[in-house]
């Protein structure tokens, strides 16, 4: 009986033993579990930051980019809930790091003001030939110089004329039988009034009885002597002008109209406009005649503005700078957004729409059609309505968000995975493969004389990238024009051997991607010469070099359709010629040439 109270006491201890066992330590893993789930909460909760140009880094906390520089961006969880699988969370905080702001879309009346460069020029009307009525020879030049005011009736030259000496004495002899034949005498002084002889004139010399020998020319109109024709003892005959007189009470002010805002202006629109050397004061007026055509070589309009010259403030070939609130015609009402709002692809437009629902707030890409430009926005046609929200500044940072998040963007219209590294989308650059997968280019010894001649090339071609970077089309063609005529300058006959062949093959891509440049107004077509113009302009800069001058080889992968393309800058600064102001800072140094 004691054996078996025995056996039941320690059956007991070793159940109790066991369950206290088993507590501890499923009991505590339990706790353990649970605290590394908290961690695990902790941790998934952290924000993640990132580089919008350089995916592949990864930060627990805001600063800059070790790679670029620049600021980094949150990264969002990808685990959005019930919204639109299609569209990029942001919270505030990140909105506010990558400094997205937004707006609601309006209708309001399509004005663009444009900006019109002219100079005051003299009133075609109110310019006079004044010219001799009798023919013979100038003893004597009362007005000597150009910009002296004549009055009307003033006399200004004196002329010796024998025609009128023999006409004056028929009137001597005509006066003598003006009783008998008063028809002779009356032809006798018709005679001297159609050169311009006064009766005036005419009765002083039958008083006196002599004939003149030179006789003085009369203003007939007022006005600023503007040209001198003649100097003292040279002949003229009849009707020959002896000044070029203007009446510059009223001028005009000639604008240049470039043809891209040739649309835009009309006859009748209202000008307001200042004169440089005239500063702190505006005039307006009223264009009152538009050129009906192009100029061939400079691709302007001219528009013409009257002006009364009140207190003579006006003169001739002073410079005006003028604006013109122009509307578009037939469109009262148009749906508008501020440029900062498009990305623009080339073939593509987007905006990102925002939305906001109970897990936040969210973006989604739309295609939008864009309609004309007015100055620092767009007029879409098709793609907004009225009262929708749209991000009108940080849509880069947005865009970039969405590439790292597989969700669709500019590059990426239909979405895919997330993005590493700098592609893009993982298309292959072709313009990036031309220049860094062939074969390495390089320096030669070169003679200087050719190296200054390289270097005025490359002196032309930064004002032609300028252009670009302003998305100015006629300054592009201009400033490639002078950069062709620096290009022909170029004396080959400097390089000897490899060199000169290396040239040779150069030079065909540089002359003909120039001329076309110089010769097209479509600022696409141009920045897509304009890349090819690069690829070879890369390899005469490494070969040949250039004199006391640092380039900087410039690279944006999104240029040309996607395709990526070069550029050269005289700054380490990036400004994209291939985006403008759209995306003036995307792009990367790639090589710096001393």
């Amino acid at each position: 009986m004691k054996t078996d109270k025995k056996t039941i006491i320690i059956v007991i201890l070793t159940l109790a033993v066991g369950l206290l066992l088993g507590w501890l330590i499923f009991g505590g893993s339990g706790n353990e579990t649970t605290d590394e789930h908290q961690h695990e909460t902790e941790v998934a909760g952290e924000t993640t930051w990132t580089c919008s140009m350089h995916p592949q880094i990864r930060q627990g906390e805001p600063g800059d980019c070790p790679i670029c520089g620049m600021d980094l961006i949150p990264l969002e969880d990808e685990n959005d809930g019930d919204i639109d699988p299609m569209a990029i969370s942001m919270s505030a905080t990140a909105m506010k790091l990558a400094s997205v702001s937004t707006a609601r879309v309006g209708e309001v009346a399509p004005v663009k003001s444009v900006r019109l460069n002219g100079k005051v020029q003299s009133d075609e009307r109110l310019v006079f030939s004044q010219s001799s009525h009798i023919p013979g020879r100038v003893e004597k030049l009362l007005v000597n110089f150009t910009g002296e005011y004549v009055n009307k009736g003033q006399a200004i030259a004196s002329v010796y004329s024998p025609d009128l000496m023999t006409a004056q004495e028929e009137l001597f002899e005509a006066q003598k039988i003006k009783e008998s034949q008063p028809q002779l005498f009356s032809s006798a002084k018709e005679k001297l009034k159609n050169w311009k002889l006064s009766e005036g004139q005419i009765d002083q010399i039958l008083q006196s009885g002599v004939a003149m020998e030179t006789f003085d020319v009369q203003a007939d109109v007022s006005g600023y002597v503007t040209k001198k024709m003649l100097n003292p003892g040279d002949y003229i005959g009849k009707g020959e002008a002896l000044y070029e007189v203007a009446d510059l009470s009223k001028v005009w002010v000639l604008f240049d109209v470039y043809e891209s805002d040739v649309p835009w202006v009309n006859k009748g629109d209202k000008v307001e406009f200042t004169i440089a050397s005239l500063p702190g004061e505006s005039f307006t007026g009223t264009i009152s005649f538009l050129d009906p055509v192009i100029d061939q070589k400079t691709r302007v309009a001219k528009a013409r503005v009257e002006v009364i010259n009140r207190g003579l403030k006006l003169k001739p070939e002073m410079f005006a700078s003028g604006t013109v609130e122009a509307k578009l015609p037939n469109q009262s009402n148009a749906v508008v957004v501020p440029k900062t709002a498009v990305m623009w692809t080339g073939k593509r437009s987007v905006v990102y729409v925002k939305n906001t629902t109970e897990q936040g707030v969210n973006f989604t890409m739309r295609n939008v059609t864009l309609g004309p430009a007015l100055g620092e926005s767009f007029i879409v046609e098709d793609g907004l309505q009225e009262g929708e929200e749209i991000a009108v500044n940080g849509t880069f940072s947005i865009d970039a968000a969405a590439q790292l998040a597989g969700k669709p963007s500019m590059m990426s219209p239909e979405g895919g995975p997330a993005m590493t590294g700098h592609n893009h989308g993982g298309m292959e650059m072709e313009t990036e493969t031309t220049v860094e997968k062939t074969k390495p280019v390089e320096p030669v010894n070169t003679d200087p004389a050719f190296k200054e001649q390289l270097t005025n090339v490359y002196e032309d071609y930064l004002k032609m990238k300028d252009a670009f970077v302003a998305s100015e089309a006629h300054q592009v063609m201009l400033a490639a024009q002078n950069a062709e005529k620096s290009l022909k300058k170029v004396d080959m006959g400097l390089l000897k051997g490899d060199a000169h062949k290396a040239w040779m093959e150069q030079l065909k891509t540089l002359e003909s991607t120039i001329n076309t440049i110089s010769k097209l107004m479509d600022i696409k077509k141009q920045r897509a010469e304009f890349a090819r113009f690069n690829l070879a302009f890369y390899k005469s800069l490494k070969m040949f070099g250039l004199v006391n001058t640092t380039a900087y080889f410039q690279y944006c992968p999104m240029a040309i359709e996607d395709k990526g393309a070069y550029w050269f800058s005289e700054t380490e600064e990036i400004r994209n010629p291939y985006f403008g102001d759209m995306m003036l800072g995307c792009g990367e140094n790639r090589e710096t040439l001393k």
